[in-house]
């Protein structure tokens, strides 16, 4: 069967805590989408306010190969005509060809909230939904409340579903608006919706996670009828967010046997979250399933060396499926298998008794008595591997840098300053950089000297900083991991000392030599 998928991530998703998008981050995201091939992506209200109202002038000159953008909105005032009602007139200026419309579905809400009648407010619905018609949109209708308003008046809930099919909506949507429902409500509310709506009129669902649901209700309610599905691509959104559609597209394909997105799109799932979760500024949490980095990380050596056995020992799907990569995480407690796994890369034939091996494993758990975790730092990890093994060349040489605070912090300025020397090629570059801290000073006059030589490190950003205490004193070693990003690809690297501001270093140094090779290496396939 097919599914058809409506992503909210522009409309319910721009409702989390700490997601703002700028316009043109807007227009990114729709490229996105379309190029995986979602079927509708609900793109805001075109009258809430000015960003969006210039988002839809520009979305005019979008040519999308596989979405439909639909603009959002509600139902018209009371005791408003719907001709007169200035939102619906900004939802036809949005000139796209469906529009989703929500309305009240629950007693509650209509008395208390809308403060209309009942029967008005049924009236509310059929006539903007027979409005947008008159003007040629196809309509969505969004059944707000609907799983509250089935265990307050179960007719009066189905009535608001008639009204809107009645009306011509193509679709009616069952909203779990609080996410307070569980999978058995779910089956019980679309069954009882199927009955009450034309086979003509699709259902769908619109999941909310505050019970952690979000997709359990989701693909529940698919099991019970429903063949619109709705959320937000990677689950953020109001409250605690809303069902996570990476996670339903890939389990409906794959576990359920639906046909969601165009043929061979799904192996594009998760460059597609990387870069969702890039264009809202947020670091994709690892532990997603399917999309995430951990989705098929190993670390137990048993776990791992069953895995390169077989890997369907502990993984439910090959992660090429759904574009990502297995990963054997390197710890105390990980085998000679995963340093294997890893040099393989490096050399195909080499065997687990090897002196290499057995040169890299002292070699690791020497240095994560010292402090250092790489199960977290897989940028590191295999630098330390190319220095062992002689596949590798420092891209620079440090003469020396300087840290120099200023306290109390001058008013509205920096209060840190560095300065650095290096060496490549035997050309000396001298810089200086301003920070909010010595390490942000030292980064800013690192990137400086580099620029000359590699100008691919302005392309580096760093998204994550993490220090961790190792001993309880103030001559502490200090554990620096920070995650980098050149906005396609992620890393993270480590660093270890009694001094943070020599523990960033190592990391920084590794995060900008980590890119380097790996900028060199894509240049020499390329040659290829």
């Amino acid at each position: 069967m097919t599914i058809s998928v409506l992503d909210s991530t522009l409309r319910d998703g721009a409702q989390g805590e700490r997601i703002s998008y700028s316009v043109q981050d807007k227009l990114h995201l729709v490229e996105t989408l379309d190029e995986l091939g979602v079927t509708f992506i609900e793109a805001g209200n075109p009258g809430s306010n000015p960003k969006d109202m210039e988002f839809f002038k520009r979305l005019k000159k979008l040519r999308l190969k596989h979405a439909e953008v639909a603009a959002f909105g509600a139902t018209r005032r009371k005791d408003t005509r719907p001709a007169e009602d200035t939102n619906l007139q900004q939802l036809l200026g949005a000139c796209t060809a469906t529009v989703v419309v929500f309305g009240k579905a629950s007693p509650f809400q209509v008395k208390e909230i809308l403060k209309a009648d009942m029967t008005e407010n049924l009236d509310m619905i059929a006539e903007t939904v027979e409005f947008l018609k008159a003007n040629d949109r196809d309509v969505i209708f969004d059944a707000e409340h609907f799983f509250d308003a089935l265990r307050e008046d179960r007719d009066y809930a189905l009535k608001t579903l008639e009204a809107a099919a009645s009306a011509g909506a193509s679709c009616v949507a069952l909203c779990d608006t609080r996410g307070g429902a569980l999978p058995s409500d779910i089956k019980e509310a679309v069954e009882a919706a199927r009955k009450a709506l034309p086979e003509n009129v699709a259902l769908g669902i619109h999941a909310h996670d505050d019970l952690g649901l979000g997709i359990a209700n989701t693909l529940a309610a698919v099991e019970a009828g429903a063949r619109h599905v709705q959320g937000t691509f990677l689950g953020f959104g109001e409250r605690t967010g809303n069902a996570n559609l990476s996670a339903v597209i890939a389990t409906l394909e794959l576990k359920m046997g639906c046909k969601v997105l165009p043929e061979g799109m799904l192996s594009q799932l998760t460059p597609t979250a990387k870069r969702v979760a890039e264009i809202t500024n947020i670091t994709l949490n690892p532990a997603l399933p399917y999309v995430g980095q951990n989705a098929f990380a190993h670390k137990a050596g048993m776990h791992i060396d069953a895995v390169i056995k077989n890997p369907s020992a502990y993984e439910h799907i090959q992660p090429e499926t759904v574009g990502n990569v297995r990963v054997f995480l390197m710890s105390e407690v990980a085998g000679r298998s995963t340093i294997i796994e890893k040099l393989k890369k490096f050399d195909p034939g080499i065997e687990k008794n090897s002196e290499t091996v057995a040169l890299i494993t002292k070699k690791v758990k020497e240095m994560e008595h010292w402090g250092y975790q790489f199960e977290g730092a897989d940028g590191s990890f295999e630098l330390l591997l190319r220095k062992t093994i002689g596949k590798y060349r420092p891209f620079f040489k440090l003469h020396y840098y300087k840290i120099l605070g200023e306290k109390p912090r001058p008013d509205n300025s920096q209060c840190s300053f560095a300065q650095i020397k290096i060496e490549v090629d035997d050309k000396i570059e001298v810089t200086a950089g301003e920070g909010d801290g010595p390490v942000h000073a030292l980064d800013i006059a690192l990137r400086k000297a580099l620029e000359r030589f590699y100008p691919a490190v302005s392309a580096v950003r760093l998204i994550d900083y993490k220090v961790r205490v190792l001993d309880a004193s103030t001559a502490a070693r200090v554990r620096v991991l920070i995650e980098s990003t050149d906005g396609s690809d992620t890393w993270t690297t480590v660093g270890v000392s009694a001094d943070i501001v020599e523990a960033s270093w190592i990391a920084i140094v590794d995060s900008f030599e980590y890119k380097f090779i790996k900028d060199v290496e894509k240049k020499f396939r390329l040659l290829l």
